[in-house]
């Protein structure tokens, strides 16, 4: 299509129909779709720290929760998860699409999930935090867990249970025993460590695992591995890792611990 140029008697130039070429955009690798918490304040701060690689790009749409975590808090999502995952560049292919709260995804429970994003998104590889720290765990080859969560001891209850569900064993369960999700967002990094120090001085375990997408632990994880000498990761760090997996990306950084260097299995 050749440019069209008007002029009118004021000077003014209006040039239309320039022409242009396209690419593949920011996402030409992978393009993320991701169901963020109305209250997490970590997720998305995270992922773009391990998303930070050429032509991967994430997309996020906001679920209303309630701040305060609960059995019963969690189970109301259920029904808000399809219309959150419908707002997320509707008409335009994405590679994955994940949920983002690990408590949710065992109290609703992970097919569940997926059969509500699968209302919009039909076909779409999925995952949430739990489904990736279970993959995570089998790439690790780590049977024994040592789990750090904020939660409160029902939510733990949950937890331990679904986790155990699936072949894995919990021989020590740390908690910071805090149900409010703006409250958790704020425990620090050396907080976290320190949870995870105590963990492995309490029991033997295969490796670590850091429950909550509103707690940090991304930038830390190779540091708590060269403490421990065990592999560690978290809600966030395992669903990113798993994400990229999913999507195709094999690229390998270290830097962010021992997952990052590993495929899905």
């Amino acid at each position: 299509m050749s440019t069209e140029t008007h002029a009118g008697e004021d000077g003014f130039v209006n040039l239309s129909h320039l022409p242009f070429e396209t690419d593949g955009g920011i996402a030409a690798r992978a393009a993320i779709g991701v169901i963020v918490l109305a209250s997490d304040q970590t997720m998305e701060h995270e992922f773009r720290l391990l998303f930070d690689m050429p032509g991967v790009a994430m997309y996020e749409s906001r679920i209303w929760n309630d701040v305060i975590v609960t059995p019963d808090t969690l189970r109301e999502m259920d029904g808000k998860i399809a219309e959150a995952a419908r707002l997320i560049l509707p008409g335009v292919e994405l590679d994955v699409m994940a949920f983002g709260c690990t408590s949710a995804s065992m109290v609703i429970g992970e097919e569940n999930v997926f059969k509500r994003i699968h209302e919009v998104r039909p076909g779409i590889a999925c995952t949430t935090p739990i489904t990736s720290a279970f993959a995570a765990f089998r790439a690790f080859g780590a049977k024994r867990i040592g789990v750090l969560t904020p939660y409160r001891d029902d939510v733990n209850q949950v937890v331990r249970r679904y986790i155990e569900a699936q072949g894995f064993e919990v021989p020590a369960f740390g908690s910071f025993n805090e149900e409010n999700d703006s409250i958790a967002a704020r425990i620090t990094l050396e907080a976290v460590r320190d949870g995870v120090m105590t963990l492995n001085e309490a029991a033997d375990v295969d490796a670590f695992f850091v429950s909550c997408t509103n707690v940090r632990l991304a930038g830390a994880a190779a540091e708590i591995e060269a403490a421990t000498g065990k592999p560690v990761t978290s809600s966030n760090h395992a669903m990113a890792w798993h994400c990229l997996r999913l999507a195709g990306i094999e690229d390998e950084r270290p830097e962010f611990g021992k997952l990052f260097t590993l495929p899905a299995g």
